[in-house]
């Protein structure tokens, strides 16, 4: 085992972190042109992206890394602008959720789809392991507003 990193090794670490910044600047300068803060984007994404649709103020904190607090301001805010709204847990009517409103979802498209460029490029330097799950995003989109 080599004690020591190779020429290679930084090479191919600042390429990451390169691609990974752009992507960064990327996604905060194309959420704001779609009247999304990166944190309100962050949030919809995740909500969209989980297999239910809809997240518990814990579930988000979790997966924000963010506290409980600062996820409540965060939805409090974003459902104010109408992109966010809470309903009752089906199973427990105690729980909230967040859901994504039409609103929300046809500013998240627009951002998805916009990225599409720089996710594959930084897909690409990661070895294509995520190529086939760019390829759709925003392909089969349905205008639900």
């Amino acid at each position: 085992m080599r004690t020591k990193p190779s020429q290679h090794d930084y090479e191919a670490v600042a390429a990451f972190r390169i691609a990974l910044r752009r992507f960064l600047h990327e996604t905060h300068r194309i959420s704001r042109a779609n009247g999304l803060t990166p944190q309100r984007y962050d949030l919809l994404l995740i909500i969209k992206g989980s297999e239910s649709g809809r997240l518990s103020i814990t579930e988000l904190a979790a997966q924000l890394s963010l506290a409980p607090h600062s996820v409540t301001e965060l939805v409090d805010r974003a459902g104010e602008t109408g992109l966010v709204r809470r309903v009752h847990d089906e199973d427990d009517r105690r729980v909230a959720r967040v859901v994504v409103t039409a609103e929300g979802r046809k500013r998240l498209d627009r951002v998805l789809i916009a990225l599409r460029p720089e996710r594959q490029a930084l897909f690409d330097l990661l070895g294509g392991a995520y190529g086939e799950v760019t390829e759709d995003v925003g392909a089969n989109h349905v205008d639900e507003t």
